[in-house]
C-alpha cells in the first residue's frame, strides 16, 4: 500500500463524501510546486482553487502568521485589534474609497470564506427592504442556502430545495435580459466579473459599466463576487476595475488570505450603512492571525508589483497555448492569471487527469472547459514548462476518450 493509498482509505472512513475521493495527498509545497505523500511532485496550476496567491508556504506569510500568532491569537468580535482594523482600511484603499487618514465611504466585513462573504452581501440586499435579487445563470457563490439560493447551477440547489425565495436567474453578459429583469422591487444585482466556476467566462465589452448603470438607475444594489477574481489574479488588484467602475458591495475570500482561511464583504455609500450593531456577526472573522497573513498578501503584491506578473505570465500561458495549433484547443480566455483552456470536445475531465499524471495540478470547471488559476509567483520558465508539456497531456486526453468510445 502506497501512502497516499493509506492516506485515501482513512479520509473515506472519516471524512463526509462531499468530494468524492481526492486522486492526490499533498504533504508539502514551495513556491508553485508541492509534493504529493508519495515524494511525486507537481506543479500547481490551481493554487488551491485561486487561493494560493503567493504559493506555497511563502516567506512573507509565514514571518506574518508566525509573529502574530505568537502575540496574540484570536479576539472574537468583542474586541478591537490591529491586524483586522488595518487591513479594512487596506481593502477600502484599494477599491478607492478610503485615504491615509482613516475617512471613508465604505465599511468592510470580515469572515472566513467567500461564501459567507456573499451570505453578508445576501442579507445586506434585504436589508434594502426590496424583495427581488437578479443574479446570473451558471454563477457561482457558494453553498450555504443564501450562498446557494444565488448560484445559477440547478443540479445544486436542486436537493436542497426550497431555496430561500426572491432569486431570479438571468443570462450571464445579457445586458438586455438585466435590463428588463431590474426594477422597483430588485434589491440587488449579483455578478462575477468573470465567471469562474462557470467555465471562465468574460462577459461581453461594457456589460459591468452597463449592469452599474442600470442598478443605479433603479435604485438596486450592484454587488460584485470578486472571491475569484480579486487580489490580483486578473492583473487589476480588483477585477471589476478594468471596467471603471465602483460596485455597492463587493465580496472577497481565496486570495485575500493567501491560503488561509478569510473573506470579506466591502460596501460603499448608503449600503456601508445597511448593517447596525446585532444585524450580522461571526465569531472567527477578523481573527488577527488570518488578517495578518492577508495584510502580508496585500505587501508583497504592491512590493513584488505582482499584478504585472499576473498580466504577463498570464500572456506566455495564453498565447503559449493558442500557439500550438493542437486541434483539441478552440481558444483560451479569462484575465491574467484566471484562465479558461477551452476544449472542442468534451473531454476536461480527461485532460485533468492526464495532467495530473504528467505532474500538473488543473482543473476541469466545465466539460469542456480546463481552468488554469496559478499562483501570482509562477515563473516564466514553468509556464513555458507547462505550454511544452500540453500537446502531449492532450494526446493522451484524446486516445483516451476516443478508446473510451469504441
Amino acid at each position: 500500500m502506497t501512502a497516499t493509498t493509506d492516506l485515501q482509505q482513512r479520509w473515506s472512513g472519516a471524512l463526509m463524501n462531499t468530494y468524492g475521493v481526492p486522486r492526490v495527498a499533498l504533504v508539502r509545497g514551495e513556491g508553485a510546486v508541492v509534493t504529493d505523500a508519495d515524494g511525486k511532485r507537481y506543479l500547481d496550476l490551481l493554487a488551491g482553487i485561486a487561493v494560493n496567491i503567493l504559493g506555497h508556504a511563502h516567506p512573507a506569510i509565514v514571518e506574518a502568521v508566525t509573529t502574530q500568532l505568537s502575540t496574540l491569537g484570536h479576539v472574537s468580535n468583542l474586541y478591537a485589534s490591529e491586524p483586522a482594523v488595518a487591513l479594512a482600511e487596506h481593502l477600502l484603499m484599494q477599491l478607492g474609497v478610503g485615504d491615509n487618514a482613516g475617512s471613508v465611504t465604505g465599511r468592510v466585513f470580515l469572515c472566513n470564506s467567500g461564501t459567507e462573504a456573499n451570505e453578508a452581501a445576501f442579507k445586506l440586499a434585504r436589508a434594502t427592504g426590496r424583495p427581488k435579487i437578479i443574479a446570473a445563470e451558471k454563477a457561482f457563490h457558494g453553498r450555504t442556502m443564501g450562498a446557494l439560493a444565488l448560484t445559477g447551477q440547478p443540479d445544486k440547489r436542486a436537493p436542497f430545495e426550497p431555496m430561500p425565495p426572491g432569486v431570479e436567474h438571468i443570462p450571464y453578459g445579457d445586458l438586455e435580459a438585466l435590463d428588463r429583469a431590474v426594477d422597483e422591487d430588485t434589491a440587488a444585482v449579483f455578478l462575477e466579473p468573470i465567471m469562474g466556476e462557470g467555465g471562465v467566462v468574460v462577459p461581453p465589452e461594457g456589460y459591468l459599466a452597463g449592469a452599474r448603470k442600470i442598478t443605479a438607475e433603479r435604485g438596486a444594489l450592484l454587488v460584485l463576487d470578486e472571491v475569484q477574481t480579486g487580489i490580483g489574479r486578473t492583473g487589476w488588484f480588483y477585477a471589476h476595475q478594468a471596467s471603471g467602475i465602483v460596485p455597492d458591495v463587493m465580496t472577497l475570500a481565496k486570495g485575500l488570505g493567501g491560503g488561509m482561511p478569510i473573506g470579506a464583504c466591502i460596501a460603499t455609500g448608503a449600503a456601508a450603512e445597511l448593517f447596525g450593531p446585532g444585524k450580522h456577526g461571526t465569531t472567527f472573522g477578523g481573527n488577527p492571525v488570518c488578517a495578518a497573513a492577508a495584510l502580508a498578501v496585500l505587501k508583497t503584491i504592491a512590493a513584488d508589483d505582482l499584478l504585472t506578473r499576473a498580466d504577463m505570465i498570464g500572456k506566455v500561458l495564453s498565447t503559449g497555448i493558442e500557439g500550438l495549433g493542437h486541434p483539441l484547443v478552440d481558444h483560451v480566455r479569462g484575465s491574467g492569471l484566471l484562465l479558461g483552456v477551452v476544449l472542442t470536445q468534451d473531454v476536461a475531465p480527461t485532460v485533468e487527469a492526464a495532467a495530473r499524471e504528467a505532474g500538473y495540478l488543473v482543473n476541469a470547471a466545465q466539460p469542456g472547459v480546463i481552468r488554469l488559476a496559478p499562483p501570482l509567483i509562477l515563473t516564466e520558465e514553468q509556464a513555458e514548462g507547462f505550454v511544452a508539456a500540453l500537446p502531449r497531456i492532450l494526446d493522451t486526453a484524446a486516445a483516451e476518450s476516443a478508446a473510451g468510445g469504441k
